[in-house]
């Protein structure tokens, strides 16, 4: 499944490749699910949403912002995000490795290369889908790296997953999350499921996260000896 976002300042010209677009996703799971009608505003969003986006068309030619400009500043926030630009011009086609850009597409896309550039798209994002996790919540869908993920814990019927920018709430429970995930992951409370690879000190009944605050989270006695079993050979391997 592939998640789109257009930025171009013509709404005709959104109209005419949301079109195209939709007759080549009939019948699979991709969803266009944002448009932005500048350059500003795109980055600035994408920026403070990073990983809710696979693959954003994005205009050159743009007023307040154009193309080139707005993928610079994505990229200081975000590497992983596919971007094709869109040109009515060839001349911009070499400044797009510098922003190391998916594809150009010359207005008018014909549906040949759509089709092309989406099923690249797929396959680019097919190896890196046991990379990330994915959640879902009121402002959208977001896939997060697992690296960034310092830890989760639950709140009745919500969790909250913690990275050192800022924490994701939704609706789940912590046993389905635990089966599901990476098995760097470990459980250490009831209420928490730590990354291993972001504890840097064992405590007696907590541990301390790598996080600017240095966090402490406690280790409840249900749960210690398992999990002080295996974070004590995750430390113990960083120094062999």
């Amino acid at each position: 499944m592939l998640r789109i976002a257009l930025c171009d300042d013509e709404e005709s010209a959104r109209d005419a490749l949301r079109i195209q677009l939709e007759k080549l996703m009939d019948e699979s799971e991709d969803e266009i699910v944002y448009e932005f009608s500048n350059g500003r505003t795109c980055a600035n969003w994408l920026m403070a949403h990073p990983g809710e986006i696979d693959l954003l068309f994005l205009d050159v030619e743009m007023g307040t912002e154009n193309g080139m400009e707005a993928a610079k500043k994505i990229r200081t926030v975000n590497n992983s995000l596919l971007i094709v630009f869109v040109t009515g011009y060839a001349d911009y086609v070499f400044d797009g490795y510098r922003v190391d850009a998916l594809d150009y597409l010359i207005k008018p896309a014909s549906p040949e290369k759509l089709k092309e550039v989406l099923l690249r798209a797929k396959n680019l994002l097919a190896p890196q889908t046991e990379k990330f996790f994915v959640l879902k919540n009121t402002d959208g869908i977001y896939r997060l790296p697992f690296d960034d993920i310092l830890y989760f814990y639950s709140d009745r019927r919500y969790i909250n997953l913690v990275t050192v920018s800022k924490t994701y709430t939704f609706y789940g429970k912590l046993n389905e999350i635990e089966q599901q995930i990476q098995k760097k992951f470990i459980r250490i409370h009831q209420r928490y499921l730590v990354n291993s690879d972001k504890v840097t000190f064992l405590g007696n009944d907590y541990v301390t996260i790598d996080n600017p605050a240095c966090e402490k989270l406690p280790v409840s006695r249900a749960y210690k000896k398992e999990a002080s079993d295996k974070l004590a050979r995750v430390l113990l391997t960083e120094f062999l």
